[in-house]
């Protein structure tokens, strides 16, 4: 891990810190979907707890088998007349549509929400070749507009506020200046008709592919996904080979963890199955289906017996909004198409860990992403545990685990700090150098180079005097 990358995510968590209106943002929708999340499941669900086991266990069972799965999904698939890809990593991904928009003479492609493409870069990849890729989810045409990522899983744009996306519609729409959610809509519509009306390829993602039945689950919330999906002669749909589910039935309570878990809603607005391409006599539908099955490093995910459960991951986001540190810093601070908990576990393994080990610093440990994942993936631990492959501790099979990634000088300071946390008298001793220094590290903390960044953002906590002895005491009690 270079110097130079550390130094780019302390500037921009810095820049981010300092924007007072994304914090603003980010609190207010943060609290929005978490007041929502926590209603619906007091009132709708009488035992939300059994459904999460519920949901682990499937996913966990999916995944055990998931070679099999993907067999019986790859050939029921095609006898349904889908075209399947498999895509080892992003280039072979993107080059599949590349080579599908330029067999078919393909200039312009309009997209639902697919954050494997986002994993792809697809977009830039398609610019720098001079084909013109189109979102057309309203978060994602806000940041379009604007060439930003998306900051978070779900809702790509809440880090800007109505009257922020107003001046962007002004700005580069040449719309007229509005506020309100209704004109806003409005705008984006008008600008999305145009393009949908002769476009012949589109592009979406996949929830879930059911195996059994050689069929793909779309869920959104805009019905520009089924416009995507239905409108055009071509669609093709980005899957993550961890969205193969067996039957329905599981892809059902999946989705009853889902929705609630994104929005606080019960359900989503479209719920899009797609068994086919248009059949003879059908006056809507895609004439090609093509599915792209995305590894991208899952694979090597998959076969480490503690790491995998991080594939159980069913992209609700929830754990984003529920995370103290994202809600103070919001997506892009991750420099990753992932952020929060689930992109500190995934982003790593997926894109290497020599390049994505600062955002393992991203974390408080407050394991409240454990708490509230649907599927109970142990968020928190997963973090834990990344941190000690980046030492050169731990399991050392994550995907760019090297001399880079460590820090000697941390190195030094944990083992130290080992030393002293198992020997009592070392340990109290501490904590009586502590008690004395405490008022005077407070007074020169902004001059001492590790505590000068450390307080930068956060207060000394406070002793109440005398710790050492107290501890002595309670050790005393324990011993006896």
């Amino acid at each position: 891990m270079s110097e130079a990358l550390k130094q780019k995510y302390h500037n921009i968590v810095s820049q981010k810190l300092e924007d007072k209106q994304l914090r603003k943002n980010l609190l207010s929708v943060m609290d929005t979907l978490k007041g929502n999340r926590k209603k619906l499941i007091a009132s709708r669900f009488y035992d939300w707890e059994a459904l999460r086991e519920q949901g682990k266990t499937l996913k966990q069972k999916n995944l055990a088998k998931l070679d099999t799965l993907l067999e019986k999904f790859e050939s029921k698939a095609k006898e349904n007349g889908f075209i399947v890809h498999w895509a080892k990593n992003s280039d072979e991904a993107n080059n599949i549509v590349l080579d599908i928009m330029r067999k078919n003479n393909i200039n312009k492609i309009l997209k639902g929400k697919s954050m494997a493409s986002e994993e792809t870069h697809l977009n830039a990849f398609l610019k720098a070749r001079g084909l013109n890729p189109i979102e057309t989810d309203l978060g994602e045409i806000i940041i379009q507009l604007i060439d930003e990522p998306p900051v978070h899983i779900v809702a790509p744009a809440i880090h800007k506020n109505r009257y922020q996306i107003g001046e962007i519609f002004r700005d580069k729409l040449g719309a007229p200046l509005e506020s309100e959610p209704e004109k806003l809509n409005e705008i984006a519509r008008t600008h999305l008709r145009k393009e949908f009306k002769d476009f012949k390829l589109g592009l979406s993602g996949v929830n879930f592919a059911i195996a059994n039945e050689g069929a793909i689950w779309l869920l959104e919330n805009e019905g520009n996904g089924r416009m995507s999906t239905t409108a055009c002669d071509i669609h093709v749909a980005f899957c993550g080979i961890e969205k193969v589910i067996e039957t329905f039935e599981e892809a059902s309570i999946l989705n009853a963890l889902l929705i609630p878990s994104a929005t606080g809603a019960p359900v989503t607005c479209y719920n899009n199955i797609i068994t086919s391409p248009r059949k003879e006599g059908e006056l809507d539908g895609p004439k090609e289906v093509h599915i792209i099955i995305l590894d991208n490093n899952r694979s090597n995910m998959l076969k480490d017996s503690h790491y995998y459960r991080a594939l159980s991951c069913i992209r609700c986001g929830t754990c984003l909004n529920h995370c103290p540190v994202y809600d103070k810093i919001g997506g892009h601070a991750y420099l990753s198409t992932y952020p929060g908990p689930i992109g500190e576990v995934i982003s790593p393994q997926l894109f290497g860990l020599n390049k994505f080990s600062p955002m393992l610093d991203l974390c408080s440990l407050c394991g409240r992403c454990s708490e509230v994942c649907p599927v109970k993936i142990p968020l928190a631990e997963l973090i834990r545990d990344l941190r000690s492959e980046r030492v050169g501790q731990g399991r050392k099979g994550v995907v760019g685990t090297d001399s880079s990634t460590q820090n000697k000088a941390e190195i030094k300071a944990m083992q130290s700090f080992m030393q002293i946390a198992t020997n009592p008298k070392k340990w109290r001793l501490l904590l009586a150098m502590a008690d004395f220094l405490s008022p005077l590290s407070k007074t020169f903390a902004p001059l001492i180079p590790g505590l000068k960044t450390w307080t930068k953002y956060r207060e000394l906590p406070k002793l109440n005097g005398n710790l050492h002895q107290k501890v002595s005491k309670m050790q005393g009690v324990i011993y006896e």
